[in-house]
């Protein structure tokens, strides 16, 4: 799969004017949810963020339904599972995708409206049983909370899935990706190489989707000063608070879980980190970072491969007006090449 190349210089990105306005009331609600004294009113940030239930009978051609692993940290998973395979497929053997929301480690749920409707689609269309994490969220819980669950997570479905009713048999867990979008991509690279200190049995992972993953750092790239404030989105100032809510106090942007190759970085020459695909915006300021983040892997000797939509938006996939058309396709090719190679 080819690297992209770079995306044409452009002024501001073509938004539909009720998308732009909407993404505007979200970025205003972070604004004002996000205090200067560093908690958060989720409250209030709910108006903007809809929460949906889960589907045991099919919508869209996939079931869903939700499986508590722990109440106490409110960590939990939404499992969809498709029901019109396509005919290239067979219901004996398809894909898990274990899924990590975006948020800035702060916001957001597995069970907002939009990632309802986002991991409903890639179950449909890849096709593939897609679990969707809700892992624990700063500020009230720093790193590595978020790390801890997705390898929680990862480790009860390797022992314990199978005790799971709904739980489709058809799911092949030799065949495991893990995923995520924004502060999500970031859990995904993570977890997977976290994922190197367990002993798993029964799940295998072959392939890591950091889908424009929430990488940064003390420096301030072109990408972030010339693309800041262009989308309604992705500002330095947001990004600087959630950096401030997640990592550990007395550390900077250059700490290991931000600056996954800076200064501080620890060395993963010798880790086992299945192939990666980074998922790239052009109008994303935090696209110098994930670019970096892709020539780390390669310069440690990893098989990574780049994916560039130039005229794409932080958070495209979650608006379905602004897919590019080739998103899924792209996600679905990848995971069928590696689960060929598995």
């Amino acid at each position: 799969m080819p690297d992209s190349g770079n995306p044409e210089a452009k002024a501001s990105p073509n938004l539909p004017w009720t998308t732009r306005l909407f993404m505007s009331a979200v970025a205003f609600a972070v604004d004002v949810s996000c205090r200067p004294n560093m908690t958060c009113n989720r409250r209030l940030f709910n108006l903007v963020d809809l929460k949906c239930s889960a589907s045991s009978q099919p919508k869209n051609g996939v079931k869903s339904f939700d499986f508590v692993i722990d109440s106490d940290r409110n960590l939990w998973f939404r499992l969809y599972t498709p029901t019109n395979v396509t005919e290239t497929a067979t219901t004996s053997s398809l894909p898990v995708i274990v899924y990590f929301h975006g948020g800035g480690f702060v916001l957001l749920a597995a069970n907002s409206k939009r990632y309802d409707d986002h991991c409903r689609r890639l179950a449909k269309e890849i096709p593939a049983v897609v679990i969707s994490v809700n892992y624990r969220l700063a500020p009230e819980n720093r790193y590595p909370s978020q790390y801890d669950d997705g390898i929680d997570v990862l480790k009860f479905i390797d022992t314990k899935i199978s005790t799971v009713e709904d739980f489709p048999a058809c799911a092949d867990l030799k065949r495991c990706f893990v995923a995520g979008d924004s502060a999500g991509g970031n859990l995904a690279h993570n977890v997977a190489v976290r994922a190197n200190e367990c002993k798993f049995s029964k799940l295998k992972l072959i392939g890591v989707i950091p889908i424009q993953p929430f990488f940064g750092g003390e420096e301030r790239t072109q990408s972030e000063e010339d693309l800041n404030d262009i989308t309604p989105l992705v500002s330095l100032r947001r990004s600087d608070w959630m950096w401030t809510a997640f990592l550990p106090e007395g550390t900077d942007r250059d700490y290991p879980a931000a600056n996954t190759f800076g200064k501080h970085a620890v060395d993963i020459s010798r880790v086992d980190i299945p192939a990666t695909i980074v998922i790239v915006g052009g109008f994303d300021p935090l696209k110098d970072w994930q670019k970096r983040h892709y020539q780390g892997l390669k310069r440690h000797g990893k098989e990574a491969y780049l994916i560039e939509y130039p005229n794409a938006v932080h958070g495209f996939y979650i608006f379905p007006e602004l897919h590019e058309g080739s998103f899924i396709d792209d996600v679905g090719n990848f995971i069928r090449d590696q689960s060929a190679k598995s």
